[in-house]
């Protein structure tokens, strides 16, 4: 799978996601990190990536379905506990992603 890493969340992520087998990039990485929220939903789009991020203005902006959206909802982090509660739920995730899922909600 293809992911593009929001903002809000550390490039750390984009390696994390590589070493599971898939392609990520981070806003950053591509001089998005200071870009609005559509042209980085639009850069999802044109990229046929899902979106990784903690801004719930991407759950309107992607209807109806422009790109998968992983809407991660934890507080702030540090990159080792970010790794540690997405691994505890990755097996899931990637289940309904690969599933065609284009929303997912993570506690």
């Amino acid at each position: 799978m293809r992911f593009l890493v929001d903002a809000q969340l550390p490039p750390a992520l984009c390696g994390w996601l590589r070493e599971r087998g898939h392609e990520a990039v981070h806003v950053f990485e591509i001089g998005l990190l200071a870009a609005s929220d559509e042209a980085i939903a639009a850069r999802a789009e044109t990229d046929g990536a899902a979106l990784v991020s903690k801004d719930e203005d991407f759950v309107t902006l992607r209807l109806p379905d422009r790109f998968a959206f992983l809407w991660l909802r934890c507080g702030n982090a540090s990159n080792a506990a970010l790794a540690t509660w997405l691994e505890a739920r990755w097996e899931r995730i990637e289940a309904l992603l690969h599933a065609g899922e284009r929303f997912v909600e993570v506690r």
